[in-house]
């Protein structure tokens, strides 16, 4: 498998989705939207978009399964698997608020192989593939390189439902505070991620997220040099449904305020 130019194959099918999105978010009426769950919103846009991105990748590797967030298909393949979400930040786009992306990762015998972040608005393609490192609209990028907490800006999302672990997370959230230079919430797991990966943010963490949120932007950050785990520090982020992405130079004293606070 050349993952090179499969990923540059899936940067043109993820650009072309990310066109019909922006043209959408012109026109857009809040009116037209649905209730998954408890502030869980969906959208025409979301569908389509993903029926969109379904219909380009399944010709890349026919044999490949779906995991997807709309549910538009969702079958298992036996090496190959796509983790795809449409439009991340779907609350942000109903609303206006110019921060929403597309996430796709091919995973190969349940490793990330391709993984690709389309920032739309500001037309930032964050990309990487096995063995190549990771990219921002073709140029190479790479974690930060700052070494302690106190320096640091990290991102986080907030609990939008299962409130059961809120107490725990303000305190966390309270003590970040504290800890570094400054924290910020802006919609979107996927950008989140990518953003570490370029070294914009130092850290990023999340509970209660799902693999489409994260995959790609995961695999991203890895290729970048950065470092994904879950709040105790292992590798099982997705079962666990928490990531801690870093540049894999604060890891201890970040991980310190994560076990003193969801330890299980």
């Amino acid at each position: 498998m050349d993952y090179e130019l499969l990923c540059t194959k899936v940067i043109a099918i993820t650009r072309l989705t990310g066109n019909f999105i922006r043209k959408e978010s012109m026109s857009f009426d809040a009116g037209a939207i649905e209730f998954k769950g408890l502030n869980d919103l969906v959208s025409y846009v979301d569908k389509n978009a993903e029926k969109q991105l379904v219909k380009n990748l399944a010709k890349l590797i026919p044999e490949a399964g779906f995991t997807t967030e709309e549910k538009t298909i969702n079958r298992r393949g036996e090496i190959y698997n796509w983790i795809i979400d449409p439009l991340d930040g779907t609350t942000n786009f109903i609303h206006g608020i110019p921060t929403y992306s597309i996430s796709v990762a091919l995973y190969e015998n349940d490793q990330p192989v391709v993984g690709v972040v389309y920032e739309i608005n500001r037309g930032e393609m964050f990309s990487a593939y096995k063995g190549g490192g990771a990219y921002l609209n073709n140029k190479a990028i790479n974690v930060s390189s700052r070494m302690t907490l106190s320096e640091c800006l990290l991102a986080t999302g907030f609990p939008y439902y299962q409130f059961e672990q809120q107490e725990q997370y303000m305190k966390l959230f309270a003590e970040m505070m504290r800890s570094c230079h400054g924290l910020r919430r802006i919609g979107s797991a996927a950008v989140d991620l990518a953003y570490v990966a370029c070294g914009r943010f130092d850290a990023f963490f999340e509970y209660n997220l799902n693999s489409w949120d994260v995959a790609a932007g995961a695999f991203i950050v890895q290729q970048a040099g950065g470092e994904i785990m879950n709040f105790e520090g292992g590798s099982e982020f997705i079962e666990k449904r928490q990531i801690l992405a870093t540049n894999a130079r604060i890891n201890q004293e970040i991980l310190n305020l994560m076990v003193k606070h969801f330890s299980s």
